[in-house]
């Protein structure tokens, strides 16, 4: 339910984009609002999960995970009711916390509540869950979006809390870690501010349409330098939250840099989506979710379909040829136009759904078993956290490009408009429609459609090579390793992708990675 939940809030927040820059059925939000609205949810899940996944192990994680779900509800009743734009940040922003509160908790019960292929199936459960919350969303966000105002997508997620609590009062234990480890309020405070100021500098970039303003760099500069010490400050913890020593396993490190860098395009590609299906080519919200379909149900098919291949070869043959694809898909949204036909959409989002599941799935299952029982809620925040950073830049930084670029594109169809038409057209494409249906300028309008189409298409190349070097990233960790030669032997090769002994043994100085014996080490 918890894996349903945050997928399906997910979902259909991005069916309602479009309706939320309306002036008229939405609140009217600019590009950089609902940059904001997106990724100030997520930058409260990346940074704080690492926290959570520490109270989970101090107090249990059935109890974090429970109090995750209580502030998700109220703040996603607060989001419904939002007034304007800044309000809706805010509420995003706190369903941030309880996401962050939830997931690693979630993650941590499944691994200490199964063992050996018990705990591959458990896995693939959950996933699966949230491919169904993938599915689901967008058709009913825009069914809610024909007959409901706007905050009605918020409030299908109280319901959906009911019962996990219900499910979780009667059949969860509260597992809890033995080692208490320390909340690291530094950690948090370096992590929120570091990110925030370089997510704030790159959405900054688009508003501004440009890259050497002082309130674009400054923020970008003082957010990394933030990173940097709060790295270093984890670094020298003796029971850190965050553990970069785990990135530093070439196989860990290297796999969740890959997923990182996937995320990354997802959300770009995304965020481009739901404005070319809904303002583009004028898909009321029902159709717009009805034509994203193929992508949910693709990477519900995708993910069990990769571990199954991954049995047969090895997951570097499967993974890296995936996301190959999925790059590939991503970097076709520079071939869409206001008339392409529908059936070559949903084909392309299709083979994207499908690509992306057979990524993720398996190299989730492969990242999850390398981590220790005692570190399991603070080791998933570390997967979890690359991920959601990930989705942070990649909103901030595609949305950007978008803005820049459109703003570049329709500049020369504004000669001869009136000074406060020609600013509201700069601002986006949704303001340029409205404002050119409210003044009778139809010719503005189609400006607008393709100034947002050559946008898209510069994004969609970006996006593509983002996702290739996620690629090149994720052959290089899975890359064959051979294992120690025996006494008087040769040495034997090891298995594509496999942590061997000498990436799982502990350095000299860290906590000690390796997990238990018997079926984890079975399973890994």
């Amino acid at each position: 339910m918890c894996s349903l939940l945050i997928w399906l809030d997910n979902t259909v927040l991005s069916t309602t984009l479009e309706t939320l820059a309306d002036p008229v059925r939405g609140l009217n939000a600019s590009p950089a609002e609902l940059q904001w609205a997106t990724g100030s949810y997520t930058l409260a899940f990346a940074t704080l999960m690492f926290t959570a996944g520490a109270l989970g192990d101090r107090f249990g994680h059935r109890a974090v995970l429970a109090t995750g779900l209580v502030v998700f509800a109220a703040s996603s009743v607060w989001a419904a009711y939002a007034g304007d734009a800044g309000q809706l940040i805010a509420a995003r922003a706190a369903m941030g916390v309880g996401s962050a509160l939830i997931m690693p908790a979630n993650l941590a019960i499944l691994i200490w509540t199964f063992t050996g292929p018990a705990r591959s199936t458990a896995i693939a459960i959950s996933s699966t869950s949230a491919g169904v919350g993938m599915a689901v969303g967008p058709v009913l966000a825009g069914v809610l979006l024909d007959r409901f105002w706007w905050g009605s997508v918020f409030l299908v997620n109280v319901p959906v809390v009911v019962l996990a609590l219900i499910g979780i009062a009667l059949l969860v234990p509260n597992f809890r870690s033995p080692v208490v480890r320390p909340l690291d309020p530094a950690g948090m405070l370096l992590s929120i501010t570091g990110l925030a100021a370089l997510a704030y500098g790159l959405i900054r970039a688009g508003q501004a349409a440009a890259w050497g303003r002082t309130d674009v760099w400054a923020p970008i500069v003082v957010g990394l330098i933030l990173l940097t010490v709060f790295v270093h400050v984890e670094l020298r913890s003796k029971m850190p939250s965050f553990d970069p020593r785990l990135l530093a396993q070439r196989a860990f490190g290297g796999g969740n840099a890959a997923l990182g860098l996937l995320l990354f395009a997802i959300s770009a590609v995304t965020f481009y989506n739901a404005f070319y299906l809904q303002g583009a080519r004028g898909y009321s919200p029902i159709e717009a979710g009805l034509a994203s379909l193929p992508t949910a149900l693709g990477a519900i098919f995708g993910a069990p379909v990769g571990a199954r291949l991954v049995h047969h070869w090895s997951l570097r043959l499967v993974a890296v040829p995936a996301l190959i694809v999925a790059a590939l898909t991503m970097g076709a949204y520079g071939l869409f136009g206001l008339g392409t036909p529908l059936v070559w959409i949903e084909v392309v989002l299709l083979v994207q759904g499908l690509s992306i599941g057979m990524v993720l799935g398996p190299v989730t299952a492969a990242l999850i078993s390398t981590l220790p029982l005692e570190r399991a809620g603070a080791g998933s925040a570390v997967t979890n956290t690359v991920r959601q950073t990930g989705s942070v830049i990649g909103i901030a930084v595609g949305g950007t490009i978008m803005s820049i670029v459109y703003r570049r594109a329709i500049e020369p169809s504004l000669d001869g408009v009136p000074g406060p038409v020609r600013e509201q057209a700069r601002v986006s494409a949704e303001q340029a429609r409205h404002v050119a249906t409210t003044s009778h300028l139809p010719a503005l309008g189609h400006a607008a459609d393709d100034a947002f189409v050559h946008a898209m298409h510069v994004g969609a190349v970006w996006i593509m090579f983002i996702a290739l070097f996620g690629a090149a990233v994720l052959l290089l960790a899975l890359r064959p390793i051979r294992k120690p030669a025996a006494a008087g032997g040769e040495p034997e090769p090891a298995r594509d992708g496999s942590p061997t002994a000498d990436e799982t043994a502990p350095r000299a100085g860290a906590e000690d990675l390796t997990a238990r014996e018997g079926d984890d080490v079975g399973t890994r």
